[in-house]
């Protein structure tokens, strides 16, 4: 049998490389020619796209899916739907949700690939439902990963459940790259012995195994695999399509696709590469051991960002062991949007408050909970007692607790909606619609210029930081080249820091900073008597020292008085202070309010997320010493409460 094969570049490829920011206009001149490939699916939408779209590359997601298919005419388009978060990261109410899929088959999309991060298959009823009702193909996912719980057998049922719930084909989805080339064998020839629908599967580079699993998988009988363009591939993307194709070539299962436009295609796709600055997917020995800290290459970058944030990477591989501890304890989730982040960010806070569980978002609150679903394998009763204490989590399908809301949403942006698909984008992402509806608006009015929209363009087509597999954009600090085996292991060399220093300390240059496979190490000298400055001192600012020294001797006067053994709240880690939950809201307390011991004082956002900080004693706010909105660091002083006697 001929497998087929989807071509992934355009969705999960440069989600996994270029942190999606791949815009439509890099993906028009190739369209055609990939067109006349062959390929069995092209994946062009859904997962991080639709996000990124409005709220870094100022695009409208709906004309992508409308623009590629003028010019792709016999391939059919597919998109990654996400269970009952559809394209977000939450689950979204039953009108939402049918609406949604109802556009986007009525916009060009024809096959919907839908998963449910927890294989919970409540989460996929009613998106299933939705996709049968529009007539185009709906294929389910068994979401593949590593536990004691998820066995075979578990996948089996979990997919012979999605075939009577009318799946017209199934999709192993390994996005970790955990699956090996004979565990890839023995779960399709399962699936192929039970199962009366096709199967396919996905996978990633990440581990190194992924060609070696879609070759096992073809000759138990895989219907169909997914893979991407070669500059595109490896790393924590999908495996090369040329390579498949070729290893396949002159065999019972040849795909008979053309090698030589193939490579035409990827030589495109290397000319956008080098425009963009991105490098190319690589596997670094941490990725590897991806079967150790079970941690997909996507979710190691989102760490290493958020560790940086936090000046803080250095503590990696602690947050690498912690993260399978957090997992286990939470049920074994599969480490897949949403629940990727609820795990990782978990395992960041336990490591770097330095008392797990001690603080936990509201997002692993709600988890617990159960409002994401039921988890893979029962919450250890401690840790659930720790998060949400007496409180008993809900046993109904999540969805069942939210209002359909969707026409009343429609009213709160009508005054900048066009369509039904700006409704579906606000119901979607309320603050980045509005954002990105209002930034329409002033370049239709002429208010942004075209010199401006080209700079924008040109920005934001980098990522903001070094994302899965190796991909960056082109730095403009001062960089020095590290050895390759530093490179290769994710290491640094004791001595190229002390190099780096003595070079510091040699030039004017007074901060340089190397980026290596998954270490970024900054090198400031320290400048005496503040920040350094381009323009001539000015001495009519004197007053303004005297002032300066006014208010710190009033500071002094005020500490004077302040009553003895007060309790310093600090911040557990770098972010942005806020004093209440919304803009519009009065803020959590004041000074002089008296509050008990897991009363919220604050939020401090950060790593994407709002985290409650919570009084550690009863007492009174006694000072507040940050202003509202503004940064702090570990370890700040938040507020002094004198405790309740």
């Amino acid at each position: 049998m001929r497998p087929r094969i989807t071509d992934t570049t355009l969705r999960d490829a440069h989600q996994s490389l270029w942190a999606t920011r791949m815009r439509t206009e890099d993906m028009i001149p190739v369209l055609e020619k990939i067109d006349q490939v062959g390929y069995y699916s092209l994946e062009m939408w859904g997962g991080a796209t639709f996000d990124v779209c409005i709220r870094y590359l100022n695009e409208a997601p709906w004309d992508r899916i409308r623009i590629i298919k003028k010019y792709v005419k016999r391939t059919p388009l597919q998109m990654l739907l996400r269970g009952q978060n559809l394209v977000g990261y939450a689950n979204y109410p039953d009108d939402v949700a049918m609406a949604f899929v109802d556009k986007a088959a009525e916009t060009g999309i024809d096959i919907f690939r839908v998963f449910d991060a927890l294989n919970d298959v409540r989460n996929l009823e009613v998106p299933m439902q939705a996709v049968k009702k529009t007539g185009k193909h709906l294929q389910a996912c068994v979401v593949y990963t590593l536990s004691p719980v998820h066995t075979n057998e578990h996948y089996l049922e979990t997919a012979l459940r999605l075939q009577d719930l009318g799946a017209d084909s199934i999709c192993i989805k390994d996005m970790a790259g955990m699956i090996s080339p004979y565990q890839a064998y023995e779960l399709v020839k399962l699936f192929k012995e039970k199962l009366t629908v096709p199967v396919q599967l996905h996978t990633h580079y990440i581990g190194g195994m992924a060609i070696g699993a879609c070759l096992k998988a073809v000759e138990a009988g895989v219907d169909a695999f997914d893979a991407c363009s070669g500059p595109l591939a490896f790393g924590s993307s999908q495996p090369p399509v040329e390579t498949l194709v070729r290893a396949l070539q002159g065999t019972p299962w040849d795909t008979g696709l053309d090698i030589p436009l193939l490579f035409e295609i990827s030589n495109y796709w290397e000319e956008v590469r080098r425009k963009r600055g991105y490098e190319r997917g690589v596997t670094r020995i941490t990725d590897m051991k991806v079967f150790d800290h079970q941690v997909p290459g996507g979710m190691i970058s989102n760490l290493v960002s958020q560790l940086e944030e936090q000046n803080a990477l250095h503590r990696i591989n602690e947050v690498l062991e912690e993260i399978p501890k957090v997992r286990a304890e939470l049920g074994y989730p599969p480490l897949v949007t949403p629940t990727s982040q609820i795990v990782g960010i978990q395992a960041v806070l336990n490591v770097l408050t330095g008392s797990r569980y001690k603080m936990t978002t509201q997002e692993v609150k709600k988890y617990v909970k159960g409002y994401y679903g039921r988890p893979p394998a029962p919450i250890a009763k401690d840790i659930q007692k720790m998060i949400i204490g007496d409180e008993e989590p809900i046993t109904c399908r999540p969805a069942d607790l939210l209002e359909n809301r969707f026409e009343k949403m429609k009213e709160e942006i009508r005054d900048l909606a066009e369509s039904e698909e700006d409704y579906l984008t606000y119901a979607l992402f309320p603050a980045v619609a509005r954002k990105f509806f209002e930034y329409r608006k002033k370049v239709r009015d002429g208010e942004i210029g075209q010199q401006q929209l080209t700079e924008e363009k040109q920005e934001t087509a980098k990522p903001a930081a070094q994302t899965g597999g190796g991909s960056k954009a082109v730095s403009s600090r001062p960089s020095r080249r590290v050895p390759q085996s530093s490179m290769e292991d994710g290491t640094m060399d004791i001595e190229d820091i002390k190099d780096l220093i003595k070079m510091l300390d040699q030039t004017t240059v007074n901060e340089v900073q190397v980026e290596t496979a998954g270490i970024k190490v900054a090198i400031r000298k320290g400048i005496t008597g503040g920040q350094l400055s381009e323009t001539p001192v000015n001495t009519a600012a004197a007053p303004a020292a005297a002032t300066e020294k006014a208010a710190a001797t009033e500071k002094e006067d005020k500490a004077e008085e302040l009553p003895a053994n007060l309790v310093e709240v600090t911040a557990p880690m770098v972010g942005t202070f806020y004093r209440a939950p919304s803009p519009d809201s009065p803020p959590f307390v004041e000074v002089g309010s008296t509050v008990k011991k897991g009363d919220t004082l604050c939020i401090i956002e950060a790593m994407k997320l709002m985290n409650e900080i919570e009084a550690e004693c009863d007492g009174k706010i006694v000072d507040i010493l940050v202003e509202n909105a503004q940064p702090v660091e570990y370890g700040q002083v938040l507020f002094l409460i004198a405790p309740a006697e």
